[in-house]
C-alpha cells in the first residue's frame, strides 16, 4: 500500500528526476489536508456500523426489489453479505482517505471484484448505488465533525464506483 507521498517519490525516482513545482505543490496540499483527513477517519470510525446500517436502509428503501423473494438481498445470509461488503468499502475508503491515494482500493478491494460479482450474480448497479449512498452519509458525518471542506471524501468512493461500473470498450 502506498500513500500520496510514497507514490510521488516512486514516480519521480523511476523517472530519475528531482521534485518540480508540481510535486512540491502536491506534497504541500497533502500535508495541509492532513488534519482534515485524520478528522474524517475519526468521524467515520466513531460511527462506522451506523453508517453501513443507514446506507443499507436507504439502498433498500430506493430498491425494495432487492429484499423481496428472488431479489439479490433476499434471505438473511445475502442481506448480511451486502452489509459486510459495504463495511469493507467503508473501511478501505477510510484507509484511502488517510493515505490520500486510492492504491489500497485497487490492491485490496477492486482487483477482480467486478468479475467475481458477475460470476456470483451480484448486481453491480445496486452495489454502485450503495457506495454512492455511503459516500453521501460519510460526507454528512465528516461535516458534522467540523470538517468544512469535505470534497476530498469523494475521491475513494468515486474511485470504487468508477471501477465497479461497466466500462465503455
Amino acid at each position: 500500500m502506498r500513500d500520496a507521498v510514497t507514490s510521488l517519490i516512486k514516480n519521480y525516482d523511476v523517472a530519475g528526476r528531482y521534485f518540480d513545482r508540481n510535486a512540491i505543490d502536491s506534497l504541500k496540499s497533502y500535508f495541509e489536508s492532513g488534519t482534515a483527513r485524520v478528522q474524517a477517519a475519526a468521524a467515520i470510525n466513531s460511527n462506522a456500523a451506523g453508517l453501513v446500517k443507514q446506507a443499507g436502509l436507504k439502498l433498500y428503501e430506493e430498491l425494495p426489489e432487492l429484499i423481496r423473494p428472488g431479489g439479490n438481498s433476499y434471505t438473511t445470509r445475502r442481506y448480511a453479505a451486502c452489509l459486510r461488503d459495504m463495511d469493507y468499502y467503508l473501511r478501505y475508503a477510510t484507509y484511502a482517505l488517510v493515505a490520500g491515494n486510492t492504491n489500497v482500493l485497487d490492491e485490496r478491494v477492486l482487483q477482480g471484484l467486478r468479475e467475481t460479482y458477475n460470476s456470483l450474480g451480484v448486481p453491480i448497479g445496486p452495489t454502485v448505488r450503495g457506495v454512492q449512498i455511503l459516500k453521501d452519509l460519510v460526507k454528512e458525518q465528516v461535516a458534522s465533525a467540523g470538517v468544512a471542506n469535505t470534497a476530498f471524501v469523494d475521491e475513494p468512493f468515486d474511485h470504487i464506483t468508477r471501477e465497479l461500473s461497466e466500462k465503455d470498450i
